[in-house]
């Protein structure tokens, strides 16, 4: 099975850095964005396999960006992130898998592997040589 590329759309710049090390750690290939009009482009011109995206952002927030996907390609799994618990039911809806910000590296990679139907062996998932 080819390599899953993962887009990754967060406008906290470290966050964003953070889960880009840990998935490329975990065997991903990752490309990242800053808003939600960068991520939709990257999401356009390239092969994605699965989304994580962050709801809280500005100029277009997740739910909009989300929505734009599943108008464009249903088919790509996305993962909403958000600080916040109580994110709009019509914004949940869109996503396959929704994460806590403040969950660690392993719920996200365990997650995600659910998320693209992925199970068990190889290195996707799983961080080696202690937290990322």
């Amino acid at each position: 099975m080819p390599v899953p590329t993962i887009l990754c759309i967060d406008d906290e710049a470290l966050g964003l850095q953070i889960r880009k090390a840990v998935l490329e750690r975990a065997g991903y290939n990752v490309l990242t964005a800053i808003d939600g009009p960068t991520g939709l482009s990257l999401f356009r011109g390239h092969p994605i396999d699965g989304v994580v995206l962050d709801y809280y952002m500005p100029e277009m927030d997740g739910g909009a960006v989300a929505e734009a996907m599943r108008r464009e390609r249903p088919e790509v799994p996305i993962m909403l992130l958000s600080a916040y618990i109580n994110l709009p039911t019509e914004v949940v809806t869109l996503a396959d898998v929704t994460l806590l910000k403040g969950e660690g590296p392993l719920e996200l990679l365990d997650k995600l592997r659910q998320m693209l139907g992925l199970t068990g062996g190889g290195s996707l998932g799983s961080v080696h040589g202690g937290a990322a």
